[in-house]
């Protein structure tokens, strides 16, 4: 058992985890721990079997892989981004006698739980050092707020709330005309207004979770300590955590990006072309991403027949329009998995006259074409700025993962 299978250790993730560059900084501290061996895309690989390795790309994506026999790939996919408010360049706004951040919106966050708690300025940021220019991550000193208008002021704000992004919710920083501190000398930079509450246990036998970046920490978690924790079977076993899932995929470290492809070519690069392709078609993608529990009190807004649970296992999760890949063939080979290793799991569908969200397993397709399953964790409150989920299934989760990644290569195949 590793840090990242307990869900204390899990807790301190999602809770340090600030930004996509924070996950894959902690994400990398783990897999060293663990025995992987880092990789450059700058440089030839030179790959053993037997041996463990991971790559980043931009500081923020990253794939971690056990060398063994190129047969087949079993790879798990998730996301390291989550919604928050980034800092435009320029950021530090005097007027008046504040300073405020000038932000606009990252991904479809529920903004207005942004407002009166706890944010951090996180992110990333560019220096040149020796002539080279060097990124390292960045978390402020200090805590902003957001703070709402008083209810005296805006007596419809509990009828109706749609807050100016522009206006509404921009993060105080100082008294006076103060510039960010901890950015001298910096040449460029990503940051972020992150929620930094801390993750703690409600209900009655302290079974719920609640933190922010439950979507989509958990699944690159899961899919890390999964992967650390295996025996080596047959086929190369894979956890890719891709950034930029929020706001469509289509970006160099997203997946959309041929940063899978690229490894996959490494680790095929003694191959014909003709065996490449075989050793694809073999092949099999979990994209893991979390899925709307049935919400308590608003239980119509579930589909009446495919209604997921906290406290239900592991999320099988379609959808006829294509946003989950999950088909009859990728799906029984889940299920047969999962249920000999006994693994608790459960059908998600959207109601049909609601619009589903959408994941990164159809656009990894259209990159590398691999059977898929759509997979996740039911949880509450998606894109909030502190969300819930019921942590037994985390525990489901790892056991999935771990039996998939075990699975002998037949196992994946439907005739």
């Amino acid at each position: 058992m590793n840090e990242l299978s307990t869900i204390p250790g899990l807790a301190r993730f999602l809770g340090s985890s600030y930004t996509s560059f924070h996950a894959v900084e902690h994400a990398a501290a783990f897999l060293t721990a663990e025995g992987f061996l880092p990789l450059s895309e700058y440089e030839p690989w030179q790959l053993e079997r037997g041996k463990k390795y991971f790559v980043t790309r931009g500081g923020s994506a990253l794939i971690a892989f056990c060398m063994n026999e190129v047969s087949a790939f079993k790879i798990v996919a998730s996301h390291t981004d989550s919604p928050a408010l980034k800092l435009k360049e320029h950021a530090a706004w005097h007027e008046g006698p504040f300073t405020r951040l000038n932000v606009e919106p990252y991904g479809g966050g529920i903004w207005y739980s942004f407002l009166d708690r706890p944010l951090k300025i996180a992110g990333r940021v560019v220096r040149e050092k020796e002539g080279a220019l060097h990124a390292e991550t960045f978390v402020s000193e200090n805590d902003v707020v957001i703070p709402s208008l008083a209810v005296h002021m805006d007596r419809t704000v509990n009828e109706k709330f749609s807050p100016d992004l522009q206006k509404a919710m921009l993060p105080l920083y100082s008294l006076g005309e103060e510039d960010i501190a901890g950015l001298e000398g910096a040449i460029s930079y990503d940051l972020f207004a992150a929620s930094v509450e801390q993750p703690f246990l409600s209900g009655k036998h302290g079974e719920f979770l609640s933190s922010p970046r439950i979507d989509n920490l958990t699944s690159v978690a899961a899919s890390l300590a999964a992967l650390a924790d295996m025996e080596l079977a047959e086929g190369i076993p894979m956890a890719v955590c891709f950034d930029n899932e929020e706001i469509g995929s289509r970006t160099l470290q997203g997946a959309g990006s041929g940063f899978l492809k690229s490894v996959l070519c490494r680790i095929m690069e003694e191959l014909s072309e003709s065996e490449r392709e075989s050793v694809l078609m073999r092949s099999f993608l979990v994209s893991l991403d979390n899925a709307h529990s049935v919400h308590p009190n608003y239980p119509e807004k579930c589909d009446p027949t495919n209604r997921a649970v906290m406290g239900g296992g592991v999320v099988i999760k379609g959808h006829a329009g294509g946003a989950y890949m999950t088909d009859a063939l990728s799906s029984a080979v889940i299920k047969r998995i999962f249920s000999r290793a006994g693994v608790k799991y459960q059908a998600f569908y959207n109601r049909s006259d609601m619009k589903s969200g959408s994941t990164l397993g159809a656009i990894s397709v259209s990159e590398v074409p691999l059977r898929t399953a759509d997979l996740g964790l039911a949880q509450l409150a998606m894109h909030s700025a502190v969300e819930t989920f019921a942590h037994a299934d985390y525990l489901e989760l790892l056991k999935g993962l771990t039996a998939f990644y075990n699975a002998k290569t037949d196992d994946l195949i439907v005739k």
